[in-house]
């Protein structure tokens, strides 16, 4: 079962301080370049995933075309994709050994949800971090 509980939620972002962004833009229309930056200003690190723009970069941060490329140990994936493409997002988080996998709000599959879970990932399913980090009283990262 994805994290539902409050308490489970910020300790989540508690922990964290590497996200990864799957499906991050650099146009600031998209929500996933307000997140980003948002979660900038929060301290958090955030990789941005995107193949179409690889070798660009998005608030200070070099675009990588997948999350094998980052090299990193990542604590959060981010997935700014739709529900339906969600599921290759979740399988590169476990390949990429990724602590947890956050699908934004409105991205919804619950058989990806299982597959992270089965993997020993922790899974919030259709939830924002820019929403819940003010809402549950999270401080910026030290």
């Amino acid at each position: 079962m994805p994290l539902t509980r409050d308490e489970d939620i910020a300790a989540l972002l508690k922990e964290a301080r590497t996200i990864a962004m799957i499906g991050a833009s650099d146009n600031p229309a998209r929500a996933s370049y307000g997140v980003m930056e948002y979660l900038q200003k929060q301290g958090y690190r955030v990789i941005p995933i995107n193949p179409t723009i690889t070798g660009e970069h998005i608030h200070g941060e070099f675009v990588f075309r997948e999350l094998s490329q980052v090299g990193d140990p990542i604590d959060i994936v981010d997935i700014f994709r739709n529900s339906e493409v969600a599921g290759e997002a979740v399988d590169q988080a476990i390949e990429a050994g990724a602590k947890a996998v956050w699908m934004q709000l409105g991205v919804i599959n619950a058989e990806a949800a299982a597959r992270a879970e089965a993997a020993g990932l922790k899974v919030v399913m259709d939830r924002c971090p820019k929403i819940e980090i003010p809402r549950l009283g999270v401080e910026p990262v030290a």
